[in-house]
């Protein structure tokens, strides 16, 4: 019997020790596909300690990318969002593929340079939307593929975190910070693209937010397809899952979600609809898996750069209704950002790249 030659793990840098950081470290630790080869941070000692306790005494630390980008096959991009783009182009400058952290960029103008970055480079550039990676959330999706075309899909998100950071200064810290991963997962299940949305944002009073911590928006799809998110960052009590609380309405009946447990669904019939979970990995351990598979073999992953743009959009989309009172087409937002990266990317090759794009609105998947 011949012997089955195991590939090669793929050595990975990380590009950022903090709390996400490290729970990135324990993600690579727990995956034998991939070796880290080096951890990156603009404070070398937070890094150095990052690496310590999580087992990675004989991995070297930098301040920056290019100390030991030499050493690596890939990158993961931990870095706050307003770094993603400097660290992500850096390494795909470098020849390196990527795996980025939500959101891609802080605006969609960045995520079309990112976008560019990637083309030039030849390289993959993929970003972890863990919510897509969750085995109930997945068995929910194959529930309402079974279920035909759905005409409705709600999601109810509340919950009362205390971050004493960033987020709480933020203007709009429930829709830019948060909803990404609830937006993104509706295009998944849903199966189309968004083509416009209205939104409301506000603060209740007993709020301890600066900004707008609440929201209700309404997305239409392509198919005719409505997405209503609700949600709130200051709703003690009676809160949701992390993931939110789905339900959607189908043409062969009803499935729901309450974002933890199996789904449940019923048939127009009255018969439920069996919820199967497979044995698959979760939250970012399914974006790393999918990532190394998507290098080794050169397919593309959910959440390639080019799609993921849309989903920053529907976020950027939500925040301008929310200011205009009115509903917002998708499709501006996008086109608005890609005049902006005309005007303001500033590397030639990139901005080549951007200006032999015959229509943007094709070129991230959202017209055919």
């Amino acid at each position: 019997m011949k012997s089955v030659l195991m590939p090669e793990p793929l050595r990975l840098l990380q590009v950022g020790a903090g709390g996400m950081g490290r729970a990135w470290l324990r993600t690579i630790a727990d995956n034998p596909d991939v070796d880290l080869v080096g951890l990156v941070d603009l404070d070398v000692d937070v890094a150095r300690k990052a690496a310590d306790e999580h087992g990675y005494g004989a991995v070297p630390v930098a301040a920056s990318l290019g100390e030991l980008a030499d050493a690596a096959d890939a990158v993961i991009d931990v870095t706050v969002p307003v770094a993603h783009p400097k660290v992500s182009v850096e390494a795909l400058q470098r020849g390196l593929p990527v795996l980025c952290e939500k959101p891609l960029a802080e605006t969609v103008r960045e995520c079309l340079g990112m976008v560019a970055a990637s083309e030039v480079s030849g390289k993959l550039l993929m970003v972890s939307q863990s919510r897509r990676y969750f085995q109930a959330g997945n068995a929910f999706g194959r529930q309402l593929a079974e279920l035909g075309r759905i005409g409705s899909l709600s999601c109810e998100f509340f919950k009362a975190p205390h971050f004493s950071g960033f987020r709480e200064r933020m203007a709009e810290p429930l829709l830019v910070d948060m909803a990404i991963h609830q937006f993104d997962l509706s295009r998944k299940l849903i199966g189309s693209e968004p083509v416009s949305v209205y939104c409301e944002s506000y603060n209740p009073d007993w709020s301890w937010f600066d900004g707008n911590a609440a929201a209700n928006a309404v997305f239409t799809f392509a198919d005719g397809t409505r997405f209503a998110f609700t949600g709130s960052w200051c709703a003690p009590g009676l809160e949701t899952s992390w993931n939110g609380r789905w339900r959607a309405s189908a043409a062969g009946g009803t499935a729901t979600w309450d974002g933890d447990n199996p789904p449940v669904a019923e048939l127009e019939s009255g018969e439920a609809l069996p919820s199967a979970l497979l044995d698959e990995p979760e939250q970012i351990a399914g974006s790393l898996a999918e990532f190394v598979d998507a290098v080794r073999e050169s397919t593309v992953p959910q959440s390639e750069v080019h799609s993921n743009v849309v989903s920053v959009a529907m976020v950027e989309a939500a925040v301008r209704s929310a200011s205009l009172g009115t509903p917002v087409q998708i499709a501006d937002v996008i086109t608005d950002a890609y005049a902006e990266a005309l005007a303001t990317v500033q590397d030639p090759t990139l901005h080549a790249a951007l200006q032999a794009w015959p229509n943007p609105l094709k070129a991230v998947g959202l017209e055919s």
